[in-house]
């Protein structure tokens, strides 16, 4: 990743088409995603005009200079600023970059009838190759295993990039899980990990229901309580970030793993069945920052049964900079897929004696409902 997780540059000679194909792309992808774009010249620019408040300040010596009204933001920056194009871009699903031929991006090449944009792929000065588009169909591609498209095709170019993508996620970004059990159970008086609502108690139980469709499963706790939590065989990953609750026990699996997609479930789900949980991990969406189950009830998402795809750790990370330490604040403020469910059953979660009081095991409520 040079830019943003999901990248993809258009390449070619001035005047081959690129500009064209990237907006006609763009036109179709931002009808279900947040598109970013891009552009890199070899030419200098002008951005501001002689004279204004902006230009005289840039003038004056002002090294970042940022305009702004009601329905737009423009940054005006030096050189060299990765950190800064990496961050404007973080909000966006895709970006579209176009030029930037000698960058190791996922390229579509813009191929014209002389062949000397060709030559440098047959040299290996252009790399990353994954398209070709020519201004006419082709029988075959320039290389083997690597499709050609009429560049006129805009259509099948965006489920292109789209299946692309996706399936560069799917190879690139295992699916791990944390079982969250740090908390101080103050209400419940008792440690709800512990607890049994099922023939096993909430850790199990919870590990369980993540295992088949995830490559690692842990239990997330405090030092404190590894040595008590490691007689259930399951994995253990203590907080390294103290003292800031569950975004805590999220950021040190992070940390451990930056590459991995985290779903977090709580301990205190009982009723959170295996439906529920392969949904979350089947229709999470790899292209927002976070997937989360819904309740019925609030219809809010719920960030202790969610899964955090790995561009969400430096908005994370950004975030507890400042202070910012709630994973709720981050998902309503966040670009995510919420996935509401239709018992609110699935999504109670049980903190008190008096709420543990008030429901059964399923099988006793199975059970009550034939008598």
């Amino acid at each position: 990743m040079l830019f943003h997780p999901f990248e993809l540059a258009f390449s070619g000679w001035s005047g081959s088409g690129k500009t064209t194909l990237a907006t006609a792309i763009i036109r179709i992808l931002s009808e279900r995603f947040r598109v970013g774009y891009y552009k890199h010249g070899c030419h200098r620019f002008d951005i501001d005009r002689k004279g204004k408040d902006s230009e005289l300040a840039t003038s004056a010596g002002a090294h970042t200079v940022m305009i702004s009204d009601p329905e737009k933001t423009a940054l005006i920056a030096g050189p060299n600023q990765e950190t800064l194009e990496r961050q404007a871009f973080l909000d966006c699903d895709i970006l579209l970059v176009e030029g930037l031929k000698d960058l190791p991006l996922p390229k579509i090449v813009m191929a014209e009838g002389e062949q000397n944009i060709l030559d440098l792929s047959a040299n290996g000065s252009l790399t990353n190759i994954v398209a070709f588009a020519f201004p006419d169909s082709r029988s075959s591609s320039p290389i083997p295993g690597i499709p050609a498209f009429n560049r006129n095709d805009a259509s099948a170019i965006a489920d292109f990039i789209i299946n692309h993508m996706l399936r560069r996620a799917t190879r690139r970004v295992p699916l791990s899980a944390i079982v969250a059990a740090g908390g101080r159970s103050s209400r419940m008086g008792t440690d709800k990990a512990l607890l049994r609502y099922h023939d096993s108690n909430q850790l199990i139980h919870t590990a369980e229901l993540l295992k088949p469709f995830c490559s690692e499963v842990f239990i997330s706790c405090r030092d404190d309580q590894a040595k008590l939590y490691a007689e259930f065989g399951i994995p253990l990953l203590t907080d390294s970030y103290l003292g800031i609750g569950p975004l805590g026990g999220l950021l040190s699996a992070q940390k451990q793993n930056p590459d991995s997609a985290w779903i977090m479930l709580a301990c205190d789900l009982p009723f959170l069945d295996s439906t529920t949980v392969r949904r979350l991990a089947e229709e999470r969406d790899p292209f927002r920052f976070a997937t989360a189950l819904c309740s019925p009830e609030s219809g809010m998402p719920e960030p202790l049964a969610a899964c955090y795809e790995p561009k969400s750790r430096t908005r994370l990370l950004l975030r507890h900079a400042e202070g910012i330490n709630s994973p709720a604040s981050f998902l309503a403020a966040s670009r995510i897929c919420e996935l509401h469910t239709t018992s609110a059953e699935t999504m109670f979660n049980i903190n008190t004696p008096e709420e543990r009081a008030l429901w059964h095991s399923p099988h006793d409520r199975t059970k009550d409902q034939k008598q």
